[in-house]
């Protein structure tokens, strides 16, 4: 779950990424900068699975960084990963997880998953066969499994601590949670960035069905800042847009870890410890998140 790097002190680790602080600094709340490393592990139904994605850590970094550039405007969380010293530049990545780790300003993060809907699809497409509705809002009839929504919906959700479930909430549940200004700018930002990304996805063929954003506010300013991955395929649900326009069985094939559910499902009845990934399965998997950045980034 850690590596040790010379300069850094291993603080916290999550289903997939680890969190560093800078030797010496008393802990995460004290910390001005975190390195955030991405690993090659990979979750699904609340459990790390084994063996990792191969290179996975890699290529989420890449994608985030990539759009955290297209996002002019929008705060961010990264600082710069290399300082002047003397005559000399100093690359503040260590070499063990140059790649996969980002500089990162340290926030005062919103207990909020900040979730942005623009298609019917996986828990809401369950949600609507049952009710009309996706996480309590309405929704009109004779929608189908990955039709587009007329307008994008913000459905927040409460983050639960490791090893529990993130719960739906509704938007009052989040100006309970951090005030009717904070909320309000949350859910308004979240609308923004989802609707500037779409715009960039589909100009090379790519349909952002779905994300989710985390933010932080700054701690000497305040400001409501962008945080953590953005926009990778494991925080968003991706479709090739051929695919989607001619329909049939691969429609909604996403760019993500789909295939590992798929298999799960397929194979563990959900208790006791999952069973290990199949060669092929990690390979597919890695393939589709590859696929994904050389569809969006042309490189």
């Amino acid at each position: 779950m850690s590596t040790d790097l010379p300069g850094w002190t291993h603080a916290y680790s999550g289903k997939v990424r680890d969190l560093y602080i800078e030797t010496g600094t008393a802990d995460l709340a004290s910390a001005q900068r975190v390195l955030m490393v991405a690993s090659d592990r990979v979750s699904a139904f609340d459990h790390v699975l084994s063996p990792g994605i191969t290179g996975k850590g890699e290529l989420l970094t890449t994608l985030s960084l990539w759009w955290f550039d297209r996002l002019a405007g929008v705060p961010n969380h990264l600082v710069a990963d290399h300082e002047l010293r003397g005559d000399s530049v100093l690359d503040l990545i260590p070499d063990a997880v140059a790649g996969r780790a980002m500089l990162a300003r340290s926030l005062d993060m919103y207990p909020i998953e900040c979730v942005v809907r623009g298609y019917l699809a996986g828990s809401g497409w369950l949600e609507y066969q049952a009710h009309q509705t996706v996480c309590g809002i309405r929704l009109p009839p004779g929608l189908g499994n990955g039709d587009r929504l007329p307008e994008p919906i913000y459905t927040p959700a409460w983050k639960a601590p490791l090893g529990e479930h993130d719960e739906n909430i509704p938007f009052e549940r989040t100006v309970e949670l951090v005030g009717s200004q904070a909320a309000t700018a949350l859910r308004d930002l979240s609308l923004e960035v989802f609707a500037r990304a779409s715009a960039i996805a589909e100009g090379r063929g790519v349909i952002l069905a779905d994300t989710k954003f985390e933010f932080g506010a700054n701690r000497d300013t305040g400001v409501i800042t962008l945080a953590d991955e953005v926009l990778t395929s494991d925080s968003s649900r991706y479709w090739d847009s051929e695919s989607y326009s001619a329909g049939g069985l691969k429609r909604l094939a996403s760019f993500d870890k789909q295939i590992v559910r798929d298999w799960l499902s397929a194979n563990w009845d959900r208790t006791g410890d999952p069973p290990a990934l199949p060669p092929q399965i990690v390979e597919q998997t890695a393939a589709r998140y590859r696929e994904l950045i050389k569809r969006l980034t042309g490189s």
